[in-house]
């Protein structure tokens, strides 16, 4: 039997509640209100575990990562985190360092590109030199550090499923010392706009870049590359 509806008081109540507690409501929260409390409670907790909870990334550094997320999936009605950019000491030249990284991430599979298919007529332009280059001259541009540039890339490049970009970004990232725990967060963050699957296939890139022995990980991530059978449920063919 389907479950009773809930009361339009406690759908009230509970929106009402949310505005109090995070100061403004999105339409979502009243179709779980209405339909879904339970679900309600646990989308509460997990944004509050992916979003607001601090760990390795320090506040100013998650807005900033935050930001660039959102442009490069054009979630526009994420407001409340241009708020927090601003709030977290975020300037407009920063702002602006974020949009110049989403636009060039946008044309990174222009190299992407020549790897795959016109690398042998382009000997002279390897393509991960060529997009690393354009990188650095990038990001020795803007008004951020290095590293928190780089971590705004694996970010941009999560949330929009570039695999070719985003093995590039991870190695130099490794080259250049970024703490694997800030590149796990920073990536972690394109779930919310993005989707899970989002974060679960950049992780997959990241393992098998872990496995190539190109980068040298600490012990936990070595722990992970090293832990078999991760290619989720396996089914077998079903016969004819």
């Amino acid at each position: 039997m389907p479950a009773d509806p809930t009361p339009p008081e406690v759908v009230r109540a509970r929106l009402e509640e949310f505005r109090a507690r995070r100061g403004y409501v999105l339409p979502h929260q009243g179709a779980m209100a209405a339909a879904m409390p339970d679900l309600q409670d646990a989308y509460g907790v997990m944004y509050k575990a992916l979003t607001l909870t601090e760990r390795h990334l320090d506040p100013f550094e998650k807005e900033f990562v935050w930001l660039a997320i959102l442009t490069a999936a054009e979630e526009h009605v994420g407001t409340h985190h241009v708020d927090l950019f601003f709030r977290t000491g975020g300037t407009g030249p920063q702002a602006e360092a974020v949009f110049r990284l989403v636009a060039w991430a946008r044309g990174a599979e222009t190299f992407g590109f020549l790897d795959r298919h016109w690398q042998g007529y382009f000997p002279e332009v390897p393509a991960a030199r060529a997009y690393r280059g354009g990188t650095a001259a990038l990001i020795a541009g803007l008004d951020v550090p290095a590293y928190l540039a780089r971590l705004a890339l694996l970010g941009i490049h999560a949330a929009r499923g570039a695999h070719w970009p985003l093995t590039a970004d991870l190695e130099a990232a490794y080259g250049e010392g970024v703490p694997e725990p800030k590149m796990a967060e920073a990536m972690s963050l394109a779930m919310w706009p993005c989707g899970v699957n989002r974060f679960l296939e950049a992780c997959g890139v990241w393992l098998e870049l872990l496995r190539s022995g190109r980068v040298e990980p600490s012990p936990a991530f070595r722990a992970w590359a090293e832990t078999p059978g991760q290619d989720g449920f396996a089914l077998a063919p079903r016969g004819r």
